[in-house]
């Protein structure tokens, strides 16, 4: 007696294949993205040419000091910005939680708690919804090149991030306690801090460390638009077609992110 071996999810599978191939293919065509153009021949011979450019790394003194200066400035820029980034994201997560709001403490304040944080919702898709690289365009207007730039654009698009988050850990996390304090008649901060922070102290941390490692990354984007630190150190080497400090700018932005990612996952096993 035989065994039939047919799939019953065979042809779901191959129907979500279809699909997406379908919904793929024509966007693959209006992005003009057509790999084959990177084996053509004259290409090929340009990029060698180019990348053969990159070697031996710069070591000369003087580009050392101003990589130094530039890495530096890079950390910076990702410490300062999350941390003024929390300064924005703690008020607005808990203006954002519904179990903490207001209405919790006195039903006849409900309609207010529920406008409060319509408010601070739609406050926090503002500061999250326009990329960061976007703000350093506009701050780089107002402060001129350098690392003040790229501060200002991480605290307000991790801002809202970074409250969009919190919001979702605090809601998500077990509300017993937080609930049992509200009822014996604790304010709004000592049910946070005695009811919510301590469950969810872990994931808030790790998302918090985690973001700062974006941070580090972002910062080197938003160099390539004046705001300092690696990127617009990087830029001006790569308008130079001076390949030999690229690469020794790309070699420390990747220890720069192993680095980063090291130290996180240190925290990480701190916390836990």
């Amino acid at each position: 007696m035989s065994v039939s071996q047919h799939d019953p999810a065979a042809r779901g599978r191959a129907t979500a294949l279809v699909v997406a191939v379908c919904v793929l293919w024509p966007l693959l065509q209006v992005a003009q993205f057509e790999p084959a153009v990177l084996f053509d021949a004259g290409n090929l011979a340009t990029l060698g040419g180019f990348l053969g450019t990159f070697l031996p790394p710069a070591t000369d003194a003087n580009f050392l000091g101003y990589l130094a200066s530039a890495t530096l400035d890079t950390l910076a820029i990702a410490t300062i910005g999350i941390a003024l980034a929390m300064l924005i994201a703690v008020p607005l997560a808990l203006l954002s939680t519904r179990s903490l709001s207001i209405g919790r403490l006195d039903g006849r304040l409900r309609p207010v708690s529920e406008v409060i944080r319509v408010i601070a919702r739609g406050l926090t898709l503002v500061l999250r919804g326009v990329p960061e690289l976007v703000w350093a365009l506009v701050f780089v207007r107002i402060f001129g090149l350098g690392p003040a730039a790229g501060v200002a654009a991480l605290a307000i698009t991790y801002g809202g991030m970074l409250a969009k988050v919190y919001s979702e850990i605090l809601e998500s996390s077990d509300l017993s306690p937080t609930r049992a304090l509200l009822a014996a008649g604790s304010g709004r901060l000592a049910a946070l801090g005695y009811g919510l922070l301590p469950v969810a102290s872990d994931e808030l941390v790790s998302y918090t460390v985690y973001r700062w490692e974006c941070a580090v990354r972002a910062s080197v984007v938003m160099g390539f638009v004046g705001a300092g630190g690696l990127g617009q150190l990087m830029d001006q080497s790569m308008k130079m077609l001076n390949g030999g400090e690229a690469c020794s700018i790309l070699i420390t932005f990747l220890l720069l992110v192993m680095a980063a990612d090291a130290l996180s996952a240190w925290l990480r096993r701190q916390v836990r």
